[in-house]
């Protein structure tokens, strides 16, 4: 039931890397467009970890790396195939889904480290509380996984390529938007995570998980050792 319940994580994803494509400007403040739906995988990435364990969490987390991978091949040979005589779009076509190597590495390394980030943070946080205080968790890993996501894709993908002040300005206005939402949607998050448990009958404790990001198809009993009765 979880791969069903979280299948939006990697298109999510995979939306926000295209949207990224565009730098737009709030308030004075510049972003990529990526911004605005990115937040909502840490969102489900936390609920998932809450819930299915670090382990389950391991497997979407590379379902939407892969996912992203086989989007950008897919643009990068359909954008090197000649376009027909009748089509005058194939300029458009590169500037919105053309591969940017730069952009692609900066993307795909930040949301490896993001990600694991954030899920590894919130199942530690889980067994140093004893499974309560379920905000300082979604909150304080969003903090971390977010930070890294952050400073690792603006500097990678835009450093060297816009003033450093606005460089600066994007990661501030990205970080502090990203956290923002998370915490907003604290509430959502409260109620998705005591439905599904109690629906579901599951709590997983990361006490005996192998965190190694690497081992993404591992979902034995060492990888997801599930409890009941935490609190909230």
């Amino acid at each position: 039931m979880y791969s069903f319940r979280f299948s939006m994580v990697p298109p999510s994803t995979r939306i926000s890397n295209i949207s990224a494509v565009k730098l737009v400007e709030l308030f004075g403040f510049p972003f990529d467009g990526g911004t605005l739906l990115f937040p909502l995988s840490y969102i489900f990435g936390d609920i998932l970890t809450e819930v299915y364990g670090y382990a389950r969490a391991r497997r979407i987390i590379w379902l939407g790396f892969f996912g992203n991978l086989l989007a950008v091949v897919t643009f990068a040979v359909v954008g090197a195939l000649p376009p027909a005589s009748v089509w005058p779009h194939q300029e458009a076509f590169a500037t919105t889904l053309g591969v940017v190597p730069r952009i692609v590495a900066a993307s795909f390394i930040a949301y490896l480290a993001g990600e694991f980030s954030n899920s590894f943070v919130l199942a530690k946080m889980k067994i140093a509380t004893h499974g309560r205080f379920l905000w300082t968790r979604t909150i304080g890993s969003t903090l971390i996984g977010q930070g890294v996501d952050t400073l690792i894709f603006v500097t990678l993908a835009f450093g060297g390529t816009i003033p450093l002040r606005a460089l600066w300005l994007m990661i501030v206005f990205n970080y502090v938007f990203k956290c923002g939402t998370e915490i907003a949607f604290t509430p959502v998050t409260y109620a998705t995570v005591g439905f599904l448990k109690r629906r579901e009958q599951v709590d997983a404790y990361d006490t005996q998980t192998a965190f190694n990001p690497f081992l993404f198809f591992r979902l034995g009993p060492r990888a997801q050792e599930p409890e009941r009765g935490s609190t909230l």
